[in-house]
């Protein structure tokens, strides 16, 4: 189904969990993986403090929304990025850095990626879950938007959203966390719905496939995993999508993130 008709574009998505306390391990796996556009989350740096001139010397253009010791997001390109927005539209009051999103040369078009940091949620009966369900619906809202666009599009990130049963090592035991509960589910398959392709799924549906392990209990050694960092593509990206994995080597190195990278790669040339 899926089958590569010449060059490629290699784009990826990586919870650095602090970039400075992992640029060492980011600017290793840029060198080795050669992606072309990589989303950031939870850089944990003000603007001014992302290592910008190192990333930039590994050949990298970087859009960057930062915010003091949480959140934050960057997207790098090996080309440059235009029509830049910082801010997930729909609500003027929310200060968190969660979203950046920005335009690049794809072939002989463009391509649009957003790299995006939803909120965790937890605990559910607290402010922190409705927030989480206000922002996806926010997010749907803009993603519509952009789909109207009929242009090859990637919403990128730390979805903090468990889709499905087949994505965590012990479903039960995540069954009431915000990750997984029913209405977090609800609006991950209804941002899905509006015409969105899972990358990952569309490559392997066998399940196991895990983004995040907790530096807790030994999850990484015993495999205790989640799948919270997605790749979901608009039509016009999907029917290019050539190839799609999970790389778990990063996470294996010392001090790690508790994610790993997540790519896709998609033809430069259109199929139609």
């Amino acid at each position: 189904m899926y089958g590569s008709l010449g060059r490629t574009v290699k784009i990826a998505t990586w919870n650095v969990n602090s970039v400075r306390a992992r640029l060492a391990h980011l600017l290793g796996w840029l060198d080795k993986a050669t992606p072309d556009l990589v989303l950031l989350q939870e850089i944990k740096c003000m603007d001014d403090a992302f290592p910008t001139l190192e990333i930039e010397a590994a050949g990298y253009n970087c859009a960057v929304r930062g915010q003091k010791s949480y959140n934050g997001v960057a997207i790098l390109s090996r080309t440059p990025l235009e029509d830049v927005i910082t801010k997930l539209p729909g609500d003027p009051s929310d200060e968190q850095a969660r979203y950046v999103e920005a335009v690049t040369g794809f072939g002989e078009g463009m391509i649009r990626v957003a790299s995006l940091y939803l909120p965790n949620g937890n605990p559910v009966d607290g402010e922190k879950y409705p927030y989480k369900l206000a922002w996806m619906e926010r997010l749907a809202a803009h993603a519509g938007d952009l789909l109207t666009y009929e242009e090859p599009l990637v919403l990128g990130g730390d979805y903090n959203v468990i889709p499905d049963d087949g994505d965590v090592y012990n479903p039960e035991a995540w069954r009431e966390d915000a990750l997984a509960r029913p209405e977090t589910r609800a609006r991950f398959r209804a941002l899905l719905n509006l015409g969105f392709t899972d990358a990952v799924l569309a490559i392997d549906q066998s399940g196991g496939a895990y983004t995040f392990w907790d530096y807790k209990a030994s999850a990484w050694n015993k495999d205790h995993g989640l799948r919270i960092d997605h790749l979901l593509l608009s039509p016009q990206a999907a029917d290019r999508l050539s190839g799609c994995a999970i790389d778990r080597g990063p996470r294996g190195l010392e001090k790690p993130s508790d994610h790993t990278p997540v790519w896709c790669e998609l033809n430069e040339e259109n199929p139609y």
